[in-house]
């Protein structure tokens, strides 16, 4: 087991400094002097990095024995390789880069936003010798193609998916609110799927299933598909730490009924079919009849 610190934001940098810059009428000279204002940038950048870097420490200091995996979310390859080092010598034993771009941009291409989940964990890479994993959305033209480009560029594993920000409309203000902070149960089912899949081609990576994991059958459900590990969140928020406990509960005595001693007994059982691919493939529904055995 290990513990995913909460993020350090490349948005979070951006938007305190700007918003220190415009506090008073003082600051106004940053604007005519662009030396000036980039050095206040790069302090302001550096002092939110150190806040980080004490919150890594300290949560190593708690117990050595937890891995510690710090994750940054970031949308350029600007300074992150340089902050990854920076985390690593502060105690992290391992870097998730979440990676977040969104693909509504109509001045990019789908192989240019690729080309820079690639160049991201190339430069951070070649900065830390801690293991690095990607924490990847959904929303790629061809998933299997980024996975296969992020894997001969030396990702460690692969978390699927990313549960990006979920806007809604009060039709009372008529404004844009926020809903659904929280995940649900069935929302499992799209890491399920690609974990399947990619377990069943051999991908030469860790698969981490995040999202949708509430209960200890979900976590079983993700195992049987050949996931590493899982991540939880959500559940947490709704249930308390303690939940940890009663889903490793429910995962040993599913373990005990079925006569598995350890995890990789069952990692990837579910695999063993020859319809694999086409149970997971699938992507309309069909009426059921005699033939079906999906």
């Amino acid at each position: 087991a290990a513990v995913v610190l909460k993020s350090i934001f490349e948005e979070q940098m951006t938007l305190r400094v700007e918003a220190k810059l415009k506090q008073s009428k003082e600051n106004e000279a940053y604007y005519w002097y662009s030396e000036a204002r980039e050095k206040v940038l790069n302090l302001s950048k550096d002092a939110i990095l150190e806040h980080y870097l004490q919150f890594v420490k300290a949560a190593k200091n708690l117990d050595t024995s937890v891995p510690i995996i710090s994750s940054i979310h970031c949308k350029s390859a600007d300074n992150w390789p340089k902050y990854a080092r920076e985390i690593e010598k502060a105690g992290a034993d391992a870097l998730e880069l979440n990676i977040s771009i969104f693909p509504f941009n109509n001045s990019m291409t789908s192989i240019e936003i690729e080309d820079l989940y690639v160049n991201i964990l190339k430069k951070v890479k070649k900065e830390v010798n801690i293991p690095v994993s990607i924490k990847l959305g959904p929303f790629f033209t061809n998933l299997c193609t980024i996975i296969n480009r992020l894997v001969d560029n030396g990702v460690d594993g692969l978390v699927l998916f990313n549960r990006y920000f979920r806007p809604d409309i009060d039709i009372d203000t008529l404004k844009v609110v926020s809903r659904e902070h929280f995940s649900s149960p069935e929302e499992m089912s799209l890491p399920l799927r690609w974990i399947a899949l990619l377990s069943g081609h051999k991908i030469p990576c860790d698969l981490v299933a995040s999202t949708g994991i509430h209960y200890d059958t979900a976590l079983i459900k993700q195992i049987l598909v050949g996931a590493k590990a899982v991540e939880i969140c959500s559940t947490l928020f709704q249930n308390g730490i303690p939940h940890i406990a009663k889903i490793l509960e429910g995962l040993e005595n599913w373990m005990k009924k079925n006569n598995f001693e350890k995890l990789d007994d069952f990692r990837g059982k579910s695999l063993d079919y020859q319809t694999t691919d086409a149970r997971f493939e699938r992507i309309q529904y069909m009426k059921r009849d005699f033939e079906d055995k999906f």
